[in-house]
């Protein structure tokens, strides 16, 4: 999914008390106390997110409460809590604070602010809590940071388009909105790309907010100027879905558009491949999350572990989109393939 806080405007309201702000969004939790002493103990773990309602989050929570049973299993947890801020980061940061308050010995966060988070933060690391921060990224250098490159998701888009139309032809560009970080991050990367292409003209750039609907108008609207494009660099999502249901109702030539693991591009992609089209898609994953629980988790009892984790970028093409697609799942699911626990043992350096 194209980062979860670029798909949204937050909302930043007055911070209200600790107490009543902290005490407002707690989504969920598992019973129990923190058992035995030292670095063994079962820890205590919360989870604060800027959000939860989207689909992408809602997929990410169900993968950390999987792990987390696990993680009771084998006696590494004791109790989890969710603190959703609902889109409010006055209130992220006072739900961390209440976490510091109530000594949890975990938080890991998905945040909506990449420096207003920091103080916070940096406040429980301080306290010997262990931080671990995934997907939307804070700049502290104090907490573990697990996320993927933003730039080389743009540049391995741009590259494959470059590559597809063999180095010359006419394409839109189909960004989020602009003076979003990601958004602003991936074109980047394109950018550099295509510059090894001088024969590729972007004869409209385009912005869209990351919803079908108004990145359908959008594109529509660039296209009905550029009927003769040959190609479309996408940063994914419901935008990639957007260009390819344009072509497919207006019975277009089917040009190559980059993409994600959106569910409802996967789906179009897969209708169309016998047709012609053909894309290079990638994802966010939500096993981000994980990572950041698992890296967390050792750090916690004593193990060294890097305070920035870079998480390869999946790759999907016509030859494994259909391990991807999910025909019996909703458009804005985002299918991703699980990452065995080997490969998330050596991202956290065990």
């Amino acid at each position: 999914m194209i980062g979860r806080f670029t798909r949204a405007i937050v909302a930043v309201t007055a911070l209200g008390t600790l107490t009543a702000t902290a005490a407002c969004g707690v989504e969920s939790g598992d019973g129990g106390s923190s058992g035995g002493t030292g670095k063994s103990k079962a820890l205590k773990v919360g989870w604060s997110t800027i959000y939860l309602t989207p689909s992408w989050m809602q997929q990410t929570d169900k993968m950390i409460k999987d792990d987390v049973a696990k993680l009771k299993q084998d006696g590494k947890v004791a109790d989890y809590q969710v603190f959703n801020a609902n889109g409010d980061t006055s209130q992220q940061i006072a739900q961390i604070r209440a976490m510091i308050q109530q000594k949890y010995d975990v938080i890991l966060v998905d945040a909506g602010s990449s420096t207003a988070l920091n103080p916070a933060l940096e406040q429980a690391a301080d306290a010997g809590i262990t931080v671990a921060n995934f997907d939307s990224l804070v700049t502290s250098e104090k907490v573990v940071r697990v996320g993927t490159d933003q730039t080389e998701w743009g540049r391995m888009m741009g590259q494959w388009l470059g590559d597809t139309l063999g180095g010359k032809g006419k394409i839109i560009a189909f960004n989020g909105p602009a003076g979003v970080a990601v958004s602003e991050q991936r074109w980047k990367g394109a950018e550099e790309a295509l510059k090894k292409y001088p024969g590729i003209k972007v004869v409209s750039n385009v912005h869209s907010e990351y919803n079908l609907a108004p990145a359908a108008q959008a594109f529509a609207s660039a296209y009905s100027a550029n009927p003769d494009i040959d190609g479309v660099f996408s940063q994914g999502g419901a935008l990639s879905a957007a260009a390819l249901q344009t072509l497919v109702k207006q019975k277009k030539k089917l040009v190559p558009i980059t993409g994600e693991n959106y569910n409802g591009f996967l789906k179009l992609w897969q209708e169309n491949k016998d047709a012609g089209f053909s894309s290079l898609s990638t994802a966010q994953p939500n096993y981000l999350g994980v990572i950041a629980l698992r890296a967390a988790v050792a750090k916690a009892g004593g193990a060294t572990v890097p305070n920035q984790i870079t998480v390869p970028l999946p790759r999907i093409t016509n030859e494994n989109l259909a391990q991807y697609v999910k025909a019996d799942q909703p458009d804005d699911s985002y299918p991703i393939q699980d990452l065995p626990q080997s490969e998330i043992d050596k991202l956290i350096g065990k």
